[in-house]
C-alpha cells in the first residue's frame, strides 16, 4: 500500500510540477505584456480593451494553473501560529484533516459548478462585451475547471503523503 500511494502521489506532482513551470512563464509574459500598455498608454496615448483583458486573462491563468504548484510546494497561505511548531505527524494530521474536510470538497463543488458555467459560455460563443474586446471569453473560464482539478489532483497528493507520513514508523 505504502508503495502505491508513493507512486500514485509522485506522479500527481510531476503532473502539477510540469505545469506549474510552464505557466511560471505567463509571470514573464504578463509583465512584458504590461509594460507594453502602459508605455502605449503615456507614450503614445492609446489603449486597446483587448490588450486589458489579455492582461486579466493570462493573470487568471497564472492563478487558477499554478494553484496546485504552490500547494505541491507548501507556498499557499496558512496561519500557523501552532502548527510551525507541531511534530512532522501532528503537521500530517492536520493537512490530511484539512485535505479532506475542506480542500477536497471545496475543489469538487468547484468543478462541478464551473464545468456547467463554462459549457454555457462556450455554448453561446462567449466574447468580450467591450469593443476590441477579446472574442473568446470561454477559454479563460475554461482554466476555472482545469485549475481545480489539478488542485483537487493535488490535494489527493498531499492526503497520501500525509497518511504516508501518519503510518511511518519512526
Amino acid at each position: 500500500m505504502r508503495k502505491a500511494l508513493h507512486i500514485a502521489s509522485h506522479f500527481i506532482d510531476s503532473i502539477n510540477e510540469a505545469i506549474g513551470k510552464g505557466v511560471s512563464w505567463l509571470t514573464t509574459v504578463l509583465v512584458l505584456l504590461i509594460c507594453c500598455d502602459v508605455a502605449a498608454r503615456y507614450l503614445f496615448n492609446t489603449s486597446s480593451a483587448g490588450i486589458v483583458e489579455l492582461e486579466w486573462h493570462i493573470f487568471s491563468f497564472i492563478f487558477l494553473l499554478g494553484a496546485a504548484y504552490a500547494l505541491k510546494h507548501d507556498k499557499h497561505v496558512r496561519v500557523d501560529v501552532f502548527y510551525q511548531k507541531f511534530s512532522p505527524k501532528a503537521k500530517a494530521w492536520v493537512n490530511l484533516l484539512g485535505t479532506l474536510l475542506f480542500l477536497l470538497p471545496f475543489c469538487y463543488i468547484t468543478i462541478i459548478t464551473s464545468l456547467k458555467f463554462t459549457g454555457n459560455a462556450y455554448a453561446i460563443g462567449e466574447g468580450s462585451p467591450d469593443p476590441g474586446g477579446l472574442p473568446a471569453r470561454f477559454v479563460v473560464k475554461a482554466a476555472i475547471p482545469v485549475g481545480f482539478t489539478l488542485l483537487l489532483l493535488q490535494a489527493v497528493s498531499l492526503a497520501f503523503r500525509s497518511i504516508l507520513t501518519i503510518i511511518s514508523t519512526d
